[in-house]
């Protein structure tokens, strides 16, 4: 796959379908390469009239990887937080908000429809308020505003999610990863163990970086509230979310939509916090839903 430099790093990304299509750009989750973006979503997109970009975020996959930046001290960030003080993160999600923008620049590409999934979703989110001359429209997915008044994950998927995958060895990461999605996974739409090993095999032997995952954590939690941002927000939204996601509850769902005006809410039975091939149509429905509202008009392929 190329690579390119984007905000002062390099970022690895994958391009489908003509270049001279509107493009949809692709921002993946929490320590989720861009494999995790299924390819048959990335094409089923293509068929409907777009060129498709996903990439590694920083920290993560095969992309630009902090060493020098450390393990952060998640209890300090917690504990500033707590008193009302201002938490510092080794990055914050805008500068990875930056990372989509620098992208887009090296790809030639002056605006784009944004979808991005979970903490993908956040930086999503902050493209379009931060950068609004760049997003056409916004797809928010299974993420949520940052308001610490809405409820968490459940334990079990909690504590998968602040479980690190073991530095430097390949089977318990694997089996990590196993546990972590059969957790979090969708109870109305499952992905079957074969496949889903094979996925997480795939993943685990492309890039195996927990540190990095714990930077992007950080950067999650220091965020803070999005609220007043999206309130701002001036573009076709369609925020969708699964209605027994275990990590992120739906409550951030519907709280996003809340506070962007005009943004659409989609609310699935069955789905949980992954992307299970059974719903992949129903994930290119919303990102065209939100792309068509700003366009006026379908693009079906050529």
């Amino acid at each position: 796959m190329p690579q390119a430099k984007a905000n002062g790093i390099t970022l690895e990304y994958e391009s489908f379908g003509p270049e001279d299509r509107e493009t949809v750009l692709l921002i993946m989750g929490l320590g989720a390469q861009l494999t995790m973006w299924p390819t048959e979503l990335c094409e089923e997109l293509v068929t409907r009239g777009y060129r498709v970009v996903r990439y590694d975020n920083r920290d993560v996959g095969l992309s630009h990887k902090f060493d020098d930046l450390g393990m952060p001290d998640m209890a300090a960030i917690f504990g500033a937080l707590m008193s009302g003080k201002t938490a510092t993160a080794p990055y914050a999600l805008d500068e990875m908000a930056k990372d989509a923008v620098g992208l887009l620049d090296a790809l030639g590409v002056k605006q784009a429809h944004i979808a991005g999934a979970s903490m993908g979703g956040m930086i999503a989110q902050l493209v379009a308020t931060n950068h609004p001359e760049r997003a056409l429209s916004l797809t928010s997915i299974m993420s949520t505003t940052g308001n610490p008044a809405l409820p968490q994950g459940k334990p079990e998927a909690m504590a998968v999610l602040m479980t690190p995958a073991p530095e430097g060895d390949i089977p318990a990461a694997i089996e990590r990863g196993m546990l972590a999605w059969n957790t979090i996974g969708s109870p109305g739409y499952k992905t079957d163990d074969a496949t889903l090993r094979q996925w997480v095999t795939r993943d685990v032997n492309r890039s195996l970086y927990p540190v990095g995952v714990a930077r992007q954590m950080a950067a999650i939690v220091a965020n803070g509230d999005r609220r007043e941002k999206l309130k701002k927000l001036d573009v076709p939204a369609v925020v969708l979310h699964g209605a027994d996601d275990p990590l992120v509850p739906v409550e951030g769902g519907r709280d996003t939509a809340a506070n962007i005006p005009g943004a659409e809410l989609r609310v699935i039975p069955g789905m949980g916090h992954d992307f299970p091939l059974a719903l992949v149509e129903t994930f290119a429905d919303a990102i065209e839903a939100a792309a068509k509202r700003a366009s006026g008009v379908s693009r079906a392929a050529d």
